[in-house]
């Protein structure tokens, strides 16, 4: 039997994630400090900090697209830290692994889905 262990031909075990999950979390963090930039200079640059004046920021669409983007992101990257947390940690059980795998998408499934609710609803 071949030595697997060394080289380009090794053998690799695992979900073979790395990079992809790295860009991707990249990405998602140029993302969401590019909103939180908007964000704050929205904020800085306003002179009414009511309800009508944040109510009247988010009524814009380019905003809400914005928003929703980027909370999006938040969950996709959220998704790929929790996932990794779990392939990580919890080995001793694939059952347990997968409940918790699916709980989190729940979870962050139905976020986003409240999040677009508050959003299109101002």
């Amino acid at each position: 039997m071949a030595n697997n262990n060394i080289g380009p031909k090794r053998l690799v075990v695992g979900a073979h994630y790395g990079l992809r999950d790295w860009l991707a979390q990249r990405a998602t963090a140029i993302i969401m400090a590019v909103y939180t930039i908007i964000l704050l200079v929205s904020f800085l640059s306003g002179s009414n900090f009511s309800y009508e004046g944040w109510a009247g920021l988010f009524s814009q669409q380019w905003f809400k697209i914005a928003t929703f983007v980027t909370v999006i992101s938040l969950a996709y990257h959220t998704w790929i830290g929790m996932r990794s947390i779990w392939m990580d940690y919890i080995t001793g059980s694939v059952f347990a692994r997968l409940i918790l795998q699916v709980a989190t998408l729940v979870w962050l499934i139905g976020c986003v889905g409240w999040a677009a609710q508050i959003i299109w609803r101002v």
